[in-house]
């Protein structure tokens, strides 16, 4: 498995473990909608929330990129917009939809650090409320 596939799916294993010890109820993962996929689906007493994750470790190439956030772009947020309104079509869940991104930060590591990274702890987890809209 690729460094960065591995750094990305760390990063949404530790999303959902965060969604959940803050009152979420996570339903689905890695759900496919079509072409689209939508990492996270969760729930709390209000909200259907459609979660994209970005996980990024802090070395220098990578602050030149800015926030993992940013990696939303337009495109990326017309597919979350399609997946979420494809998936609310079909499941029909009574609840108000959100689009959330959550940023996971990792320390400083790069592909020649000897590490496990299923066992690597973030620095920092921003959760993003509403980060996207239509």
């Amino acid at each position: 498995m690729r460094y960065k596939n591995a750094v990305g799916i760390r990063g949404e294993e530790l999303a959902a473990e965060y969604l959940q010890k803050n009152g979420y109820t996570v339903t689905a993962r890695n759900m496919r909608v079509s072409h689209d996929e939508i990492d996270i689906i969760a729930e709390d007493e209000k909200y259907i929330v459609f979660v994209e994750v970005k996980a990024r470790a802090q070395t220098s190439s990578n602050i030149r990129y800015g926030r993992p956030a940013s990696a939303v772009d337009y495109s990326k947020k017309q597919k979350l917009i399609r997946a979420a309104e494809e998936y609310l079509r079909r499941e029909k869940p009574g609840k108000s939809p959100r689009i959330d991104v959550i940023e996971v930060y990792f320390p400083p590591i790069s592909e020649r650090t000897p590490i496990d990274i299923a066992k690597l702890i973030p620095t920092k987890i921003n959760h993003i409320r509403n980060a996207v809209q239509k």
